[in-house]
């Protein structure tokens, strides 16, 4: 793995915090596993990872969801689906899994226990639309789309339920972004470091966006003149920011002001094993993420993989 500058320096917030005297769970945590192997032909997409040792998987080609274990490295499908794509994939405290669903327009919430479809949101307007990542926070879930410069908010009640397809707010972005036609624009989506805006990814011009939630008002965030190429998922934890550049087979690490409105490159991660990832998630001391293989002509019998990466290095 190649080390560019203070990478350790700057992952070091991705840790956890230190275990209580005399729990012998936390003191010694299993061993997690070094890649998860996915089904032949499943064109990985989103990964997300929630409090315990699993992560969710998204397909690109039917919306099947796949579960795995971070310890065994072991899975299976835990929702079919419906036959337009999985792309971003956040799970909130209840163990529901938002859905963003790419050309099919739409997100919907799986239930990771039963794998049953608990609500289902149109939110784009075909074709001009894919519904790329997902968000969530404390007001609720956020999705990008990549053709169509708007957000798409859902948001979610007091006691956590889940709201009426017509309580979906569409907020239109504009300032400083310009959308490419046939493009991949809005990508990847995380919070500010003061949890006050947003930050999406433009892929098309390699340029992170603070966007103000209230307005869909957009400033482009300053990385003295420095871009990020092939720039796809995001993972904040603190004031670091890491971004997935998928052909690039690479992870910028950026360090933010605590607004969003300012950052620097201080590093970057590779990894022989990358083969064009695509987002990244986090759990204990590694970092996973799918190899979309992008660059492999697509067959049922293709290997996929997701690959972990040590967050020290």
């Amino acid at each position: 793995m190649k080390r560019v500058l203070a990478i350790s320096a700057a992952l070091g917030c991705l840790g956890v915090a230190a275990s209580a005297p005399g729990d012998r769970t936390a003191a010694y945590p299993p061993v997690l596993a070094a890649g998860i192997d996915l089904p032949a032909g499943f064109q990985p997409e989103g990964i997300a990872i929630g409090s315990r040792p699993v992560a969710y998987f998204g397909s690109r080609v039917d919306g099947s969801i796949y579960r795995a274990d971070l310890v065994t490295g072991q899975g299976e499908i835990l929702s079919q689906g419906p036959g337009t794509p999985a792309l971003g994939l956040q799970v909130d405290h209840h163990g529901r899994l938002f859905v963003a669903g790419g050309t099919g327009g739409d997100a919907r919430v799986v239930d990771t226990g039963t794998g049953a479809v608990l609500a289902s949101y149109p939110l784009g307007i075909s074709p001009d639309t894919f519904v790329n990542d997902v968000l969530l926070t404390p007001t609720g879930a956020w999705f990008t789309d990549s053709r169509t410069p708007v957000l798409y908010h859902l948001p979610v009640g007091d006691q956590d339920a889940l709201p009426s397809p017509t309580a979906v707010v569409r907020r239109p972005l504009t300032g400083d972004i310009r959308y490419e036609p046939g493009a991949i624009n809005a990508n990847g989506i995380v919070r500010t470091p003061d949890g006050t805006g947003l930050i999406i990814m433009q892929s098309v011009t390699g340029r992170l966006f603070r966007v103000d939630p209230a307005t869909g008002t957009t400033r482009r965030i300053d990385l003295d003149a420095e871009t990020l190429p092939n720039g796809d998922g995001l993972l904040l934890r603190g004031d670091t920011l890491l971004v997935v550049q998928n052909r690039s087979n690479t992870i910028a690490v950026v360090a933010l002001d605590h607004a969003g409105t300012t950052g620097s490159v201080v590093g970057r991660v590779t990894d022989p094993r990358f083969d064009v990832p695509t987002t990244v998630a986090a759990y204990e001391e590694r970092l996973y993420l799918p190899n979309a293989r992008y660059t492999t002509p697509p067959t049922p019998t293709t290997s996929y993989s997701a690959v972990g990466v040590d967050r020290r290095t």
